[in-house]
Formats: C-alpha cells, sequence, structure tokens
C-alpha cells in the first residue's frame, strides 16, 4: 500500500514539473546570440483589401490646390445630432477592391501596400493637377485583430498604431488562462485576394520572436486551444455511460474493501 502511495506522489510531482513547464513564454530567450536580437526585425507592410477604412490625406504647402483631393469636411452634426463631420472623411475599399476619391474618381486599391497606394496618389495628382509634389498618407481607421479560446477576455482590439505582435495581442486579451495551450496557437489570416492562410505558434519557443508571424497584420485571428484537461472536463457524458462509470467504480470499491478485509484477518 505504500509502495502505491509513494508512486502515485512520484508521478503527480513529475506531471506537475511537467506542467510548469509549458506555462512560460519565450523559454530560454537568453540563448539567441545577440547579433540576431540586434537585426532590424522585418515588419511586413499591411496590404489593403475590401473592408479597410482609410483616411487618406494630400498635403501641400499650398492648401488651397490640394483641397478638392481630400474629403470635404461636412458639418452634419447640427441636424441629425448623432454622427461626427469627421467619419465623412474615410474611405471605404468596397467588395471589388475599389475607393472613390474626388478628383481621381475610383481606384482599384486592393492587394496595394499603404506606400504604394500613397505613390500612385502622388503621380495622379503631381504635375498634372497641381505645381509641386504633394505628400500623401494613407492610414488604417479599423486596424483590427481577434484573439479567442482559452483566454481571459476574448474580443476583437483596434490598433490605433497599426503594429502589434503576439505578444502584445495575447496581452490586450488579458492573457491565456492557465488552462490555454501555449505551445499549439493556431493563427488565421484573410489574404488580401480572399484566401486564408493558417500557422501554428509556439510561444514558449525563444524563435517565435524570430517568425515571420511574430507580427500580425489586420484582421488576423488567433485561437487559443483548451489543454486536454480541460477539454476533458468539459466533455459530456450521455447519462447511461455515466450511470455505467458509476456503477463500475462502486464495484471496484467495494471490491477493493473486501481485499484489503481478507488481507487483515490473514
Amino acid at each position: 500500500m505504500k509502495k502505491i502511495l509513494i508512486l502515485s506522489s512520484v508521478l503527480l510531482l513529475l506531471a506537475s514539473c511537467q506542467s510548469a513547464k509549458q506555462v512560460p513564454y519565450l523559454q530560454n530567450v537568453d540563448e539567441i546570440p545577440a547579433d540576431v536580437l540586434t537585426k532590424t526585425t522585418y515588419v511586413p507592410e499591411q496590404i489593403l483589401m475590401p473592408g479597410d477604412l482609410l483616411d487618406i490625406t494630400v498635403m501641400a504647402t499650398d492648401r488651397v490646390s490640394v483641397q478638392p483631393f481630400n474629403r470635404r469636411v461636412v458639418d452634419i452634426t447640427k441636424s441629425s445630432g448623432s454622427l461626427n463631420s469627421d467619419e465623412l472623411n474615410f474611405y471605404l475599399v468596397d467588395n471589388s477592391g475599389y475607393i472613390d476619391m474626388p478628383v481621381l474618381g475610383r481606384i482599384y486599391v486592393q492587394g496595394m501596400t499603404k506606400s504604394e497606394l500613397e505613390n500612385y496618389i502622388r503621380d495622379e495628382i503631381y504635375p498634372k493637377y497641381i505645381h509641386e509634389v504633394p505628400a500623401v498618407t494613407v492610414r488604417f481607421e479599423n486596424f483590427r485583430i481577434s484573439v479567442t479560446g482559452d483566454v481571459a477576455k476574448p474580443g476583437s482590439f483596434v490598433v490605433p498604431n497599426e503594429r502589434i505582435n503576439v505578444l502584445e495581442a495575447i496581452a490586450l486579451a488579458g492573457d491565456l488562462n492557465i488552462t490555454g495551450r501555449r505551445d499549439n496557437v493556431l493563427l488565421v489570416r484573410v489574404n488580401a485576394d480572399g484566401s486564408r492562410t493558417t500557422a501554428r505558434l509556439d510561444l514558449t519557443d525563444k524563435d517565435l520572436i524570430l517568425s515571420p508571424y511574430f507580427y500580425l497584420q489586420q484582421n488576423d485571428v488567433l485561437y487559443v486551444e483548451p489543454n486536454v484537461s480541460k477539454a476533458r472536463s468539459s466533455t459530456v457524458v450521455p447519462p447511461t455511460a455515466s450511470l455505467a462509470i458509476s456503477i463500475i467504480g462502486s464495484a471496484l470499491s467495494v471490491a477493493s474493501l473486501i481485499m484489503t478485509i481478507l488481507n487483515f484477518t490473514k
């Protein structure tokens, strides 16, 4: 009996140690050579796709000359009392991949990067319409990522600076629950052409910070799976199976009690 208790204790201790090793992020990250860490991290430029909401601004020293290329700010708060005038300044990429700009008309932007669109607009305006090279800036107004699954606060999050990595996204979601799998986080990415890409990320692996998926793109979704113990605890057992398990457990308990009594009577 003592041997069984000792063996059970050892197995429980080993299981606890194994579980503890699976919790920390970026384990042994200090082992990454300094020259690798100091290299400039490549952050992929975001690709424009249908559903993106863009803020496009055209500026020049002669503000009057570029005024036609900017959305006119119309104060509609007095009439409706609900909408903000700034909401009229954004461009929605429609389902066909187009935006409609003043003067320039419909522009197919799907698949472009922000810098490519900025260059395109600049080349269309100068020197055809104005006599100086304008400054063109494009920003996302709905850069959004989602984190779901076994985390504290699943949800979608707007990222104002348009740059976020996996660990920052996990932090926005309140971190993983202790039962969330850190070694197999699923990344789902929608590409500009509508296709999807998936990748599995190991948050405990030090090389995660070197992964091309470390920085997220707009509309990325992270899904955290529950570990085996939580998955098992959430499994619904049919009533008949539950009754059978209960009967078998009771029978084993009675048999164990009988064996114990017989051993004592010898």
